[in-house]
């Protein structure tokens, strides 16, 4: 099950993060910093996820990725899946997503138009998504309920809300 390396909407590209770029991400060193950067990228959350960057495959495409304005080449978040997907209780191939955003770059729909787009590719693999919130986050608790995610499946054990999507048949 391998998702395509770069996935495009109508003003953004979501390209997975190379170990290069990871490596540069993870060390934070203004040496390392890239010029299509935006200032405040990346954010912790954003490093975060580049560890878990590993090896040249990038989990088949399930890996972390750059949110980038498609107009502009300005890369201003990180969007992608916590690892490929696995069987869940109910046997159904279930993964993660989480996403960021820098500040200035929130209330403008981008999140929402992002994480819509890696839905439709486990949307045509069979795959249902899961995600994890900051009970406090309205915001993002906003963006996946406009994405369909209708199933609250209590709290993780670091306090976050679980939320998933129904499996949604592809096409």
């Amino acid at each position: 099950m391998r998702l395509p390396a770069t996935v495009a909407t109508e003003r953004l590209t979501l390209d997975l993060i190379l170990p290069d770029e990871a490596a540069r991400m993870v060390a934070a060193t203004p040496d390392g910093r890239d010029p299509r950067w935006h200032p405040d990228y990346p954010r912790q959350d954003d490093r975060d996820a580049a560890s878990m960057v590993k090896g040249s495959d990038a989990g088949a495409g399930w890996g972390p990725r750059h949110v980038t304005r498609t107009f502009d080449g300005l890369v201003f978040g990180s969007i992608g899946f916590f690892g490929p997907p696995a069987p869940a209780d109910d046997g159904v191939d279930e993964a993660e997503i989480g996403y960021g955003l820098v500040a200035d770059a929130r209330g403008r729909g981008v999140a929402t138009e992002a994480v819509r787009a890696l839905l439709a590719q486990a949307d045509a693999l069979g795959v249902r998504v899961r995600a994890s919130v900051l009970p406090d986050n309205a915001a993002s608790i906003r963006v996946l309920a406009k994405c369909g995610f209708t199933e609250l499946r209590g709290a993780n054990e670091d306090g976050e809300l679980v939320m998933a999507r129904p499996l949604r048949s592809p096409g």
